[in-house]
C-alpha cells in the first residue's frame, strides 16, 4: 500500500529546487504556476536566502508548486497514480498539494489558494508578534499541560514525542522558562503562530474565495490532517483545508490511518525529510515494517518509480463520472442507519450508518445521493479507512 505525502511550512530549504530546473519542461511547468501565483518561483526556489523564504506569502506557494510540478515528473500521466496510489495527504499547506494529487482541485485552483492563504495568514501574523516552538521528548501529558497553562496552542501533534505550541512570543517565552521535565524545547523558523486562533482572520479571506472554487470528489483516499479521517466529498475536503489554517494539524492521527488501511510505502514529495524522519520513528515505535522515500532530486526519480511500482495497488475508491462511492472514513465496525434496507432512492445529505472506532462514532452520509446501485458491505462489518460501503447512481436524483 502506497500512501504519498506532502511536506508544510518550514520544509523549504535555500536553493532545494536548483537540480530540478536543470530539466526544461520542469523550468516550463514551474513558470507557469509562477504565473498563476504572481510569484518568481524559479528564484525564490534556486537564489533567495532562508530569510526570503521563510516569508509565508512566498514559502507555501513555493512548496505547493514544488510538489505539484515534481509529482508530474514522477507520474507524466497524472491519471496512471490511481493503478498505484493507496492514499494521498499533505501537513497544513501540504494538504492543498494532496488535494490536486487526489484531483479534488486543479493545479492552477491551488496555486491561487496557496497564493491567498499565504497572504491572509502572513497579514494574520502581523497582527500580533506570535511565532512555534517545537517540543520534542518529554511526557505527552504534562506537555500539553503546560502549554494549557501558558495559554498555548498544540498547533501540530506530530506523534509520540514531537508537538508543536503556537502562540505568542512572550507566551513562548515563558514557556521556555518552565519547560517541561525531560523535554527540549526548538523554535521554528516560521513567521506566526499557524493553525492556533490567531489565525482566524485568515479563514475568514479563504472561505470567501474558497465558495466560488469548482471541486471533484477525491479518486483516491485522502487523509484530513483535521482528524486522520478519510474524506470523499471534495467539498468537505476543500472546507477542512480552509477551516484548518486555524485550527492544530493532528499529524499523529493521519499516521494512525496509514497503518490502519496496511502502508508498506511512505513516498515524501519534496523538498521531503522532515516527514519521513517522522513516519520512520512513529512506524518503528510500533514495530512496523514500512519503507520510506525522500524524493528530493531529479537523480532519485527512476528508484522513486521502482519505489511506487513496488508498493503500489490499485485505489479503491476510484470511480467513473456516472457512479459515486460512499466510503468509510475511519477504520471500526459499520452500522447500518435505520430504513436504509428498503431504500431504492437516497436523497443528498442522508445519513446511511455510523462507523464505531476505538476513539468515536463518526456518522456516514451520502453527500450526493442517489439509485442505491449496491451495498459493499453489511451491518456489523470491520471496515478501514476508505473503503467503499455503497455504490450510488447520481443521474436517478430528481433534479
Amino acid at each position: 500500500m502506497l500512501v504519498i505525502v506532502a511536506p508544510g511550512q518550514g520544509a523549504q530549504t535555500p536553493g532545494f529546487l536548483t537540480p530540478w530546473l536543470e530539466d526544461p519542461v520542469f523550468e516550463s511547468r514551474l513558470n507557469w504556476l509562477s504565473t498563476v501565483a504572481g510569484l518568481d518561483l524559479a528564484h525564490y526556489g534556486t537564489a533567495a536566502d532562508a530569510d526570503t523564504i521563510r516569508d509565508t506569502k512566498i514559502a507555501q506557494p513555493l512548496l505547493v508548486a514544488s510538489g505539484l510540478v515534481s509529482s508530474l515528473s514522477l507520474y507524466p500521466h497524472p491519471a496512471d497514480a490511481f493503478s498505484r496510489l493507496g492514499a494521498v495527504t499533505g501537513h497544513s499547506v501540504g494538504e492543498i498539494t494532496a488535494a490536486v494529487g487526489a484531483r479534488v482541485i486543479t493545479a492552477e485552483q491551488a496555486m491561487v489558494l496557496v497564493r491567498e492563504r499565504g497572504q491572509a495568514m502572513a497579514d494574520a501574523a502581523a497582527v500580533t508578534a506570535t511565532g512555534m516552538t517545537a517540543i520534542l521528548g518529554g511526557d505527552r501529558d504534562e506537555v500539553l499541560a503546560a502549554l494549557t497553562q501558558c495559554g498555548l496552542t498544540a498547533a501540530n501533534d506530530n506523534g509520540p514525542g514531537q508537538i508543536v505550541a503556537a502562540g505568542t512570543l512572550e507566551q513562548l517565552e515563558e514557556l521556555a522558562a518552565h519547560a517541561p521535565k525531560g523535554a527540549r524545547l526548538r523554535p521554528l523558523p516560521v513567521a506566526g503562530a499557524f493553525h492556533s486562533e490567531h489565525m482566524a482572520p485568515a479563514v475568514n479571506h479563504v472561505t470567501e474565495l474558497a465558495r466560488s472554487v469548482s471541486v471533484h470528489d477525491p479518486r483516491t483516499r485522502f487523509i484530513s490532517n483535521s482528524d486522520g479521517t478519510v474524506i470523499h466529498d471534495g467539498r468537505e475536503v476543500l472546507s477542512r483545508i480552509v477551516g484548518q489554517i486555524a485550527r492544530p494539524v493532528r499529524w499523529d492521527l493521519c499516521l494512525e490511518s496509514m497503518v490502519d488501511i496496511g502502508i508498506t510505502g511512505f513516498l515524501e514529495m519534496p523538498p521531503a525529510g522532515t516527514l519521513t524522519g517522522i513516519a520512520k520513528r512513529y512506524f518503528r515505535d510500533r514495530g512496523l515494517t514500512v519503507e520510506t522515500f525522500s524524493l528530493n532530486g531529479p537523480e532519485q526519480l527512476d528508484d522513486a518509480r521502482a519505489f511506487c511500482m513496488k508498493h503500489g495497488e490499485a485505489s479503491a475508491i476510484d470511480a467513473s463520472p456516472t457512479w459515486r462511492m460512499v466510503v468509510s472514513p475511519a477504520k471500526g465496525i459499520f452500522h447500518r442507519a435505520e430504513g436504509t434496507d428498503e431504500a431504492d432512492l437516497l436523497t443528498a445529505g442522508v445519513r446511511i450508518g455510523d462507523v464505531a472506532s476505538l476513539r468515536d462514532r463518526i456518522a456516514v452520509t451520502a453527500a450526493h445521493g442517489g439509485l442505491i446501485v449496491e451495498w459493499l458491505v453489511e451491518d456489523g462489518d470491520p471496515v478501514a479507512p476508505g473503503q467503499p460501503l455503497l455504490r450510488l447512481h447520481p443521474e436517478a436524483v430528481p433534479a
